[in-house]
């Protein structure tokens, strides 16, 4: 495969850093039972979206990098596909999922994606790793999914934020 992509690195950096800030800026002052609130059957919490949102991101890089994961690590990463994109349940509990956490897994993910998005290797780039949804990719079809993934979610957080019945605090 060909690491050619459209772009610079800069642009997935700056894209990912946007859309990052503003998923984060979104459920910073969220509570525990925000977090946790639910919308309806079958879709995730704001909490489980960070904490997913955080597993591809740990999950990525670390097939990327060829990276082992500790335990803590591999139950967040775990969140990438685990009662997302299958029928298993989530890796994390209501009980669990609480502000302390989701700030941990977020500034974990972010920490492990600047590490390879403002430089990475002609390796990295041309590695093939494992998708969330299942297909193969290349590392540089995993910097266009950093730079996508929390727009994507920021979306969803901002509706179930305004929507009727969500918790006031």
């Amino acid at each position: 495969m060909s690491s050619k992509i459209h772009g610079t690195m800069s642009d997935f950096s700056q894209t990912y850093e946007l859309a990052r800030k503003r998923f984060d800026d979104c459920v910073a002052e969220f509570s525990t039972p925000q977090l946790n609130y639910r919308l309806g059957p079958d879709t995730l919490t704001v909490g489980e979206m960070a904490l997913h949102l955080s597993g591809v991101e740990i999950w990525f890089v670390s097939q990327l990098l060829g990276r082992e994961l500790g335990a803590e690590e591999q139950q967040l990463a775990s969140a990438a596909t685990e009662g997302v994109v299958n029928d298993h349940p989530f890796p994390f509990s209501e009980a669990e999922i609480t502000v302390d956490l989701v700030r941990t897994a977020l500034a974990k993910g972010r920490e492990m994606v600047m590490s390879i998005i403002l430089s990475p290797t002609e390796e990295v780039l041309n590695r093939e790793i494992k998708s969330a949804l299942g297909p193969v990719i290349t590392g540089a079809g995993a910097l266009a999914r950093f730079a996508f993934h929390p727009a994507y979610h920021h979306g969803q957080a901002y509706l179930i934020q305004h929507s009727t019945g969500f918790p006031k605090s």
